[in-house]
């Protein structure tokens, strides 16, 4: 994949925009490439130049990647304002459910049927799914679909007011166990060690809960990008985004390294 430059707009060119209609709700997803699908869910503020790359990467690994738009303005590197709104507006819509108590995103359902469509028209055992910051979580929620085989919950950030809690109901994560352990089936997690959106805490939670089939990585601060976009360096100040943008695509760095152990996973979980 040729580099492309992270701190312009990306036109998206090489992705078919469409327009997809589920549960009465639609949402433009951005479609690119074949084989098994995986579904990815962009962090705040919204489908960025690094969340496009990533989703290239996951394209040319032999994957269709189905990537909804959820929020923000589609490819677009936004300024540290831009994306406080796009972020103000997110905790009050009622698709997300962004603080302690309220149980998972409305959202996840619809992301649930965008599952069940994509696997229809891929075909192969299943699909994948990361969600990112805002929609970590979500990953984790759409294994109530059957067809969601290889979940990544990447620096998931909700509930935003409780460190130690998970977006996750206490009777959708039983169920989930079950599935896992039904299914021998594991559950991948990324974060950063001085992450104050995704603490310690959190993953302590998800542990305890999943068990074994939690399987959690923790990068050290030191190997995130130095230069995220403005967004990120305003309102973010803490290493936070593990494949997108605070990811250094150097050889030998762990960020590259946790991309590498993701595409590995679909691999696995999602070719017969």
């Amino acid at each position: 994949m040729a580099r492309r430059d992270m701190n312009s707009d990306d036109p998206l060119e090489d992705f078919e925009a469409r327009r997809i209609t589920l549960m009465d709700a639609v949402k433009t997803v951005y479609v690119a490439g074949q084989g098994p699908a995986v579904i990815v869910m962009a962090e705040m503020p919204g489908i960025s130049p690094h969340v496009a790359r990533f989703a290239r990467w996951v394209r040319d690994a032999g994957f269709a990647v189905f990537m909804p738009s959820l929020f923000g303005r589609d490819g677009a590197v936004a300024s540290a304002e831009e994306g406080a709104a796009v972020f103000r507006h997110a905790c009050v819509s009622a698709e997300f459910r962004a603080f302690a108590g309220n149980g998972a995103s409305p959202v996840t359902q619809w992301l649930r049927a965008l599952a069940r469509l994509a696997h229809e028209e891929c075909g192969g055992p299943g699909i994948g799914a990361i969600g990112m910051c805002f929609t970590g979580n979500f990953a984790l929620s759409m294994m109530m679909e059957p067809s969601v085989l290889a979940p990544v919950v990447s620096q998931p950030s909700l509930p935003l007011d409780k460190a130690d809690a998970v977006e996750s109901p206490p009777e959708e994560l039983t169920a989930v166990r079950v599935r896992l352990e039904r299914e021998d089936l594991t559950v991948l997690a990324y974060r950063f060690e001085g992450d104050r959106f995704c603490q310690a805490q959190r993953f302590a939670v998800y542990a305890e809960a999943l068990g074994d089939r939690f399987v959690g990585r923790i990068l050290p601060d030191s190997a995130a990008n130095a230069e995220p976009p403005p967004f990120f360096r305003k309102h973010v100040t803490t290493p936070h985004s593990v494949v997108t943008a605070h990811l250094i695509d150097e050889q030998g760095q762990p960020t590259l390294e946790a991309r590498d152990e993701i595409l590995s996973f679909f691999s696995r979980r999602l070719r017969a």
